[in-house]
């Protein structure tokens, strides 16, 4: 049977709560007048287990019932690792 529940990639701006990150995605959209391309953000709270994202991971979540009082999404991968120690 094919997964109904939605998917979205973003980018970790917080782990500093247990089991949570919050996730930043990003998408674009035309105005509706001018029609110029825009870059719309939103952030989301995601469930990690094992608290293994770190800020500036690219992660994949899925939907998921609610978690708490914001959290309706888990993380299911990290993508990406962040680079650390680009100074």
């Amino acid at each position: 049977m094919e997964e109904r529940r939605k998917q979205l990639v973003g980018r970790v701006t917080s782990n500093k709560m247990d089991k949570t990150v919050v996730v930043e995605v990003e998408r674009t959209a035309r105005h509706p007048l001018y029609g110029k391309v825009l870059r719309r953000v939103k952030k989301y709270k995601a469930h990690d287990e094992g608290n293994e994202c770190q800020i500036g991971d690219l992660i994949l979540m899925i939907e998921s019932r609610p978690l708490s009082r914001e959290k309706r999404w888990r993380v299911v991968e990290i993508i990406e690792r962040a680079v650390i120690g680009s100074a």
